[in-house]
């Protein structure tokens, strides 16, 4: 994944930061305790798309 990227990239729902997680290829929201795919290299920011984190990986 581009870091340049990474580093404009919000969270399409409140705005706020996103979280790289390599391993996963996720990008996590901590606030909406979302995390966003990333498919072949490209980020899937959709709400639908998007998984809700567990009580543990908030």
């Amino acid at each position: 994944m581009d870091a340049r990227l990474l580093e404009i990239l919000v969270c399409p729902i409140c705005k706020g930061p996103l979280d790289h997680r390599k391993n996963e290829q996720e990008l996590v929201c901590k606030p909406c305790k979302l995390a966003f795919p990333i498919r072949d290299d490209i980020p899937v920011m959709l709400e639908d798309e998007a998984r809700p984190l567990g009580p543990e990986e908030a």
